[in-house]
């Protein structure tokens, strides 16, 4: 972490060179992923950044200059941020904000970036993430683990609230929403996002079986990371043997291959011929219909629970996956701590039954280690849920109120990073949406959120404002 603030303070003139002790913005970054831990090549200075569709579960800015104005909101200040939310008001604000601690303005659109919305809504019980949080869970009242008429009352107004919010998506009045299950997440796109002409809908991570499911539905869906793969890895083996080929090696040559292993054509063939060719047809036991059929499934199996068992339905395939969820068996889990609880909705804008929440915010200071000393390093920590609309909104007033420089950790749920994923290209016939009226985001964070992904299935691990320019790393 030392390490990471070295290269933002080279220009600053060294503070006094003193020991100092452990202090909290160092106890608040030893649980954060360090996205430097990745070595990847940071982007070019841009005017804005990614679209970045995995859920944070902590972010922590850091910047030179005080988040005072962040601090202990007047009563007047956050109801102003709550209306503002519910009235999707925009707040324009000049590019550099002289006294953020004495900006109304500012200190009310900080309240209304913090704000999502959560079905259902138990305070006793963490909600999110809902992936691999048994053990957090573990322990804690559930008294409708044996109650079947109290489980059948929550999901029967779970599916209430899911069906508005869905009906939202498909009036393009809520931009997208996330359903988040013991098993898995989905993520609901209206039309006119993610470069996509109609609604989408990303589930991940999947399994053979609840494909399996889905295709015996009549839901129609593509595996876009897993179909990306092969076709690399199909370029990669063509690219190889061409090399081997002009080398002069010939047959000789091998291909390396680090992934899935492909079926190969002899065993979806199912052909024996050089068995009879060889004169032992009838002393060697032949693979059944079934060995066959799961010898050329190998490969599909091998994805599940991984980032390319991503699965992306489209259109009114999206619909028909609604109905699927409301009645699969597997969205709820019947055993351990989440027995018998619905599935966790998250969402921008209201909807029936949603329960308006808010992101947890703190702001600390600290010293830093700089070249021949020591420097103040001030710092403001948000707890998610943190919705992709919610990073973008915080980046649109910290610009103007740290006086376009500040530094982003970003701490993302990993199942949720595969839904960086792009969607298919919009089909000929197909015109994509050029607004999303009313749908309660600002229009900036709109543009960004309507742009084709580009991270692929990673996230954004570390963001940068300098000069009003930005550059991350994933």
């Amino acid at each position: 972490f030392i390490q990471f603030l070295e290269p933002a303070c080279e220009e600053k003139p060294p503070r006094r060179a003193e020991p100092a002790e452990s202090s909290d913005i160092l106890t608040l970054s030893q649980d954060l992923h360090s996205p430097l831990a990745v070595p990847q090549v940071p982007s070019s200075p841009r005017q804005e950044f990614p679209a970045d569709w995995s859920i944070k579960t902590r972010v922590l800015f850091m910047s030179s200059q005080p988040f005072t104005w962040a601090e202990h909101l007047k009563a007047q200040e956050e109801a102003q941020g709550f209306a503002q939310h519910c009235r999707a008001t925009e707040t324009a604000l000049p590019q550099s904000v002289q006294e953020p601690r004495l900006c109304t303005e500012l200190r009310c659109a900080f309240q209304q970036s913090l704000v999502y919305w959560l079905h259902p809504s138990l305070p006793w019980l963490p909600l999110f993430p809902r992936l691999g949080a048994d053990r957090r869970l573990a322990g804690r009242a559930c008294p409708w683990a044996q109650d079947e008429a109290l489980q059948q009352a929550l999901m029967s107004d779970w599916s209430v609230s899911f069906t508005s919010l869905y009906n939202l998506l498909r009036a393009r009045l809520c931009p997208y929403f996330y359903v988040c299950a013991a098993q898995f997440s989905v993520l609901f796109r209206a039309a006119g996002l993610a470069g996509s002409a109609v609604p989408t809908a990303a589930i991940a991570p999947t399994t053979r079986g609840l494909r399996e499911a889905m295709r015996s539905e009549g839901i129609e869906f593509s595996l876009p990371l897993l179909e990306e793969s092969r076709t690399g890895k199909q370029k990669n083996s063509e690219e190889s043997v061409e090399t081997g080929t002009a080398d002069g090696l010939g047959g000789d040559s091998s291909v390396e291959d680090s992934g899935e292993p492909a079926p190969s054509d002899d065993d979806d063939d199912g052909s024996f011929s050089w068995l009879e060719e060889m004169g032992v047809q009838d002393k060697v036991k032949k693979p059944d219909t079934i060995s066959i059929q799961l010898r050329k499934e190998k490969h599909e199996v091998q994805v599940d629970h991984r980032p390319e068992s991503l699965v992306l339905v489209r259109g009114s395939n999206t619909f028909t996956l609604l109905n699927f969820l409301i009645s699969c068996r597997s969205l709820v889990a019947v055993a351990g701590p989440q027995a018998g609880l619905p599935p966790t909705l998250l969402a921008p804008v209201a909807f029936r039954g949603g329960t308006m929440q808010t992101l947890k915010a703190r702001t600390t200071s600290g010293r830093a280690r700089v070249q021949g000393g020591f420097e103040d390093v001030f710092s403001l920590e948000v707890l998610g849920p943190i919705l992709p609309h919610a990073l973008h909104a915080l980046t649109l007033l910290l610009g103007p109120a740290q006086r376009g420089a500040f530094r982003a950790l970003l701490s993302p749920h990993e199942p949720s990073a595969a839904f960086n994923c792009c969607p298919a290209p919009p089909q000929p016939q197909e015109a994509v949406p050029q607004d999303l009226p009313a749908c309660g985001l600002h229009p900036k964070t709109l543009d960004q959120l309507s742009q084709c992904p580009t991270l692929g299935k990673s996230s954004i691990r570390l963001l940068e404002m300098k000069d009003y320019a930005y550059t991350w790393k994933a």
